[in-house]
């Protein structure tokens, strides 16, 4: 039996998303023809310390959770809640309960917290190296000198 490896990318610190809190992150994938695309994903934190994420996009209208108010959850905080058309959402499973979409389900995204980190599994996200350190050629800097006239 041969061993596959997983790609796994670290998306924040398990301690960035409050206990009973959710996060919403914009990332990119690579899809199958090699592109990057984009990948919205939100991670929630549930009272109990695990977590679940889930495509941000509800299955009715293909919107943002978070459209609107900006927020993830319904007002008693006990359920995913889309903002545009009100559908209702367990935390836990991602399956709709209550709105247009009833029966159907967010699409979950496989996570796993290594080492303090939340870190998403199994897709190949676009890395981002950040923004090049202008210092990084330390060698090559001027030498100013100042002569008083």
């Amino acid at each position: 039996m041969g061993s596959q490896e997983i790609e796994v990318f670290t998306v924040c610190r398990a301690d960035a998303i409050e206990r009973g809190g959710a996060k919403g992150f914009n990332l990119s994938r690579i899809d199958e023809s090699g592109e990057s695309r984009p990948f919205l994903i939100v991670v929630v934190r549930t009272f109990g310390n695990d977590y679940h994420g889930y495509v941000n996009r509800c299955p009715h209208d293909g919107v943002w959770l978070n459209i609107g108010s900006g927020e993830f959850f319904s007002s008693d905080r006990a359920f995913i809640r889309c903002g545009r058309h009100g559908a209702t959402f367990e935390i836990d499973s991602g399956f709709c309960i209550d709105g247009p979409c009833n029966g159907k389900a967010l699409e979950p995204v496989a996570l796993a917290v290594v080492d303090g980190d939340v870190c998403l599994c199994g897709v190949k996200l676009v890395e981002d190296d950040g923004f090049p350190d202008p210092f990084e050629d330390s060698d090559e800097t001027m030498d100013i000198m100042i002569h008083p006239d």
